[in-house]
């Protein structure tokens, strides 16, 4: 499941998190951002139960976008403990993502 999160409620869904987070940084107008859409909700289905997946639109909300430097969108940020551990900007293949998560979270 892909839970939506917003400026408000960034740091509940978030960084206080008792799983570890994939956020898709993403907006309505970007091409690649919507190519990247369904291999976010694959990955949120394979990780279920290990992994949360939120999405954060930047155009509707910048604080978040601005907290972490995204100038470039699709971006992924991968957080555990509230903790940054890895970002991938860019379209990325699925089997890229998921290794990258894997990697980071010794799955």
């Amino acid at each position: 499941m892909v839970v939506h999160a917003n400026d408000a409620n960034f740091k509940l869904e978030v960084l206080e998190s008792d799983k570890p987070v994939l956020v898709d940084f993403w907006a309505t107008w970007c091409g690649p951002c919507r190519m990247l859409a369904p291999v976010i909700d694959n990955i949120a289905s394979k990780f279920d139960g290990k992994l949360k997946v939120v999405k954060v639109d930047v155009d509707q909300n910048p604080n978040s976008a601005n907290m972490f430097g995204i100038s470039s969108i699709p971006t992924l940020i991968l957080f555990k403990d509230g903790k940054a551990l890895g970002k991938i900007v860019g379209f990325r293949p699925e089997n890229q993502i998921e290794d990258a998560i894997k990697g980071a979270l010794d799955l």
